[in-house]
């Protein structure tokens, strides 16, 4: 085979999610939900055969993938590349809060601003950069294998567009469900999304729990 073969999975939820919170690079515990999430993603991969697992060296998506690679048999690998951008002031702060002390940034994040970057973050195109060169040097060093990888929203914001050569300025018209399972394939004809946010696991173990 010359592709890779990847399961892409957020990390489970952490209360930051639900508030609405820019988390970035601030290491954000999963909450109760979030575990159990990361759970049922375990179980909803149960039979498939991974070569390798990476996560963002992040406390979110570490324990998202440990839980994960656990169940799997595997061993995980940091890879600072898959973490999420670094929001500057935004860290720590809802869009709201943003707005409210720096009405210029708020305006530049809204209109997804290539180049600004927050106040010393990653402007989104140097972070787009990072996340593409990560995934196809992961691609190019598993030719013929199936990886599993363990990120961020924003990361799988980068990585949906860049396989359907669509820009980075336009609205988000696709959902990143947390634990949701996206399988992409990268080859000699580039990438292609082979399925999106699916989110059976995660109804599955809703149920159980009902």
């Amino acid at each position: 085979m010359t592709t890779t073969r990847f399961c892409i999975v957020r990390h489970g939820e952490t209360d930051w999610n639900i508030e609405r919170r820019h988390q970035g690079h601030l290491d954000i515990a999963l909450n109760d939900l979030g575990r159990r999430q990361a759970m049922a993603a375990a179980d909803g991969l149960a039979g498939q055969h991974f070569d390798s697992a990476y996560t963002s060296d992040l406390g979110r998506t570490r324990a998202t993938a440990e839980t994960i690679a656990q169940h799997l048999g595997l061993a995980v690998y940091d890879e600072p590349g898959l973490r999420e951008r670094h929001y500057g002031i935004f860290q720590g702060r809802t869009v709201d809060e943003v707005a409210a002390i720096d009405p210029e940034s708020h305006d530049r994040y809204r209109a997804r601003d290539l180049d600004h970057d927050f106040g010393g973050g990653e402007t989104l195109r140097g972070f787009a950069r990072r996340v593409i060169q990560t995934v196809e040097r992961l691609a190019a060093e598993h030719v013929g294998q199936t990886l599993l990888l363990v990120t961020h929203g924003g990361v799988l914001d980068v990585i949906y567009r860049h396989a359907h050569g669509r820009d980075l300025v336009s609205a988000r018209d696709f959902v990143i469900p947390n634990a949701a399972f996206n399988w992409l394939q990268a080859g000699p004809d580039g990438w292609h999304v082979l399925v999106w946010a699916d989110r059976e696991h995660l109804q599955r173990a809703l149920d159980e729990v009902a």
